[in-house]
């Protein structure tokens, strides 16, 4: 049988990855595709070092563009990144009937549904594994597995270089910064650390989760972001003493009124089996009517199993390359004209409970205080404790508030009271509490 054609741009970490276990796997993935799949032309901009990557029997070219309209080729795989020259480049292959494999999570929540639409349209396929946690299958099990199930809450811990960050926090009692400068040096982070430190990578992977748990369209602009920079070692040890661990979390839920799209860290019961989930690794909950909650565990990123991904889906796409665009399972697993538009909730509505962190005055009556203006706005306490005695210099000392749970929107009520008494600093630390039970 003809073999498959393969147009790969991009021969970075990923894409050098995809060609290296395309090489050494080559006959079981022949063996479970049913035909070969070659690489016919890689797309790099460093000509020279992509050439020796790939050998010299394998075309470099340096116009994504123009390659991805070669006639000769059934798929394309975009591992380039970014969201422009990407975005340009799968549209265009779109256009020409290729099937697009992608890992581009960044384009992908921000242009998803444009790009969906128009591989639909065209009916060609688009599968991106890859683009959400690396080798863990939990597209494949969104959008088959749990297909009997009506999905009731995703939650996951999706991004690996804010998950190691945490975990020395917490191991080694280091400060945030001392955290990052290690993964830093172990190349867990990037220079410019900001999409993973600050929640945008998770909340991009999130979005993808959530609309393939819902059946919603893509919706990245609505989702709640908030990063770990601000959390301090003081919180992650006081989390530890009642029973807790901080991770920063992707969660979205069906909730009566709306979907639930937020990331941010949270406070997880350390029996939780995610909450053990420690240094660079992944592991996603999914709740589910009938399957109940199941996890998805394994490494979030890297060159072999992130290419692991990619490899799984060429080998899906050729599988499927002659079923009619009806017989393959839809993009966001639902059928096109079956989407929902069920609302994402603001923030302001949605429900959790929190631990509370406040610096007060060590004086008489200043726990009533703060208990008051809590339940002035509807909200109970689950525990109040004082951490450590009073700072003798300040007259000070910690406060940390577990609450029940309440709606956001209430609690930022309830801050703006408590920071305007005279016992209360101004700083304060708050993190949202899940029990995912």
């Amino acid at each position: 049988m003809k073999p498959v054609r393969v147009g790969l741009l991009g021969i970075g970490t990923v894409g050098g990855g995809t060609f290296h276990v395309l090489t050494r796997n080559r006959e079981e993935i022949t063996r479970r595709a049913g035909r070969h799949i070659e690489i016919a032309w890689v797309a790099a901009r460093n000509t020279a070092r992509a050439q020796s990557i790939v050998g010299p029997d394998i075309p470099v070219v340096t116009d994504a563009r123009a390659a991805v309209t070669d006639p000769n080729v059934d798929i394309i795989v975009e591992v380039i990144g970014g969201t422009t020259v990407a975005k340009d480049a799968i549209l265009t292959a779109i256009a020409h009937g290729k099937h697009i494999v992608t890992a581009n999570k960044a384009l992908l929540a921000t242009a998803g549904n444009e790009i969906l639409s128009a591989a639909s349209n065209a009916g060609v396929m688009i599968a991106f594994e890859a683009a959400v946690s690396g080798c863990i299958p939990i597209i494949k099990a969104l959008r088959e597995g749990l297909a009997a199930n009506r999905i009731e809450w995703i939650a996951g811990i999706i991004n690996g270089t804010s998950n190691y960050i945490l975990s020395e926090m917490r191991a080694k009692k280091l400060p945030f910064g001392a955290a990052l400068e290690a993964a830093q040096r172990l190349g867990y982070a990037e220079a410019d650390p900001t999409f993973d430190i600050e929640g945008i990578d998770a909340a991009q992977k999130l979005t993808l989760l959530s609309a393939i748990g819902f059946g919603i369209p893509v919706q990245f602009e609505r989702a709640y972001v908030e990063g770990i920079s601000k959390l301090t070692e003081k919180d992650i040890t006081y989390a530890e003493e009642l029973g807790y661990r901080i991770k920063l979390l992707g969660i979205t839920r069906r909730a009566p009124t709306g979907i639930e799209l937020r990331v941010h860290p949270t406070l997880i019961p350390a029996g939780r089996i995610i909450a053990s989930v420690d240094g660079a690794m992944n592991a996603i909950l999914v709740k589910s009517d009938a399957a109940g909650v199941t996890m998805y565990y394994g490494a979030g990123a890297g060159a072999e199993p992130t290419a692991s991904a990619v490899i799984a889906d060429i080998i899906e796409v050729t599988r499927l390359m002659r079923a009619e665009p009806e017989e393959r399972v839809p993009f966001l697993a639902f059928q096109p004209d079956a989407l929902s538009d069920v609302d994402i909730l603001p923030m302001g509505d949605v429900e959790t409970s929190y631990y509370l962190r406040v610096r007060v005055k060590d004086v008489v009556g200043v726990l009533a205080d703060i208990a008051r203006a809590l339940a002035d706005s509807g909200i109970s306490v689950d525990a109040m404790l004082q951490q450590g005695a009073g700072d003798s210099d300040t007259n000070e000392t910690d406060i940390v508030i577990l609450t029940h749970r309440t709606r956001e929107r209430n609690f930022d009520a309830a801050m703006a009271r408590l920071i305007q008494l005279p016992t209360i600093s101004p700083q304060y630390a708050r993190i949202r509490r899940e029990d995912l039970g």
